[in-house]
């Protein structure tokens, strides 16, 4: 979960053009109550390296928290996508 400024300056398709560079699979959507979640899947390496970009996110994007849950690989995703639904 990122939570600050992360609507509206495109976050979701900046996360997904870094994921793909990086190899990692999941997805990104916009939550109504303002923050964007994130779910990655890959080598910890580029996790972590995504959860470092994430830290200050695209140009306009203002971070103020990253709350992270690590969990087990299940390998349930084949690509990276932005998700649109809740």
């Amino acid at each position: 979960m990122v939570s600050g400024k992360v609507q509206g300056v495109f976050f979701r398709s900046e996360t997904q053009e870094k994921a793909q560079q990086l190899g990692l699979t999941g997805w990104v959507r916009n939550l109504p109550n303002g923050r964007v979640e994130a779910v990655f899947e890959g080598e910890k390496a580029r996790i972590e390296e995504m959860i470092e970009w994430a830290k200050s996110g695209p140009p306009g994007a203002i971070v103020n928290h990253l709350d992270l849950k690590w969990e087990e690989y299940r390998g349930e995703f084949n690509n990276f996508e932005i998700r649109y639904e809740l």
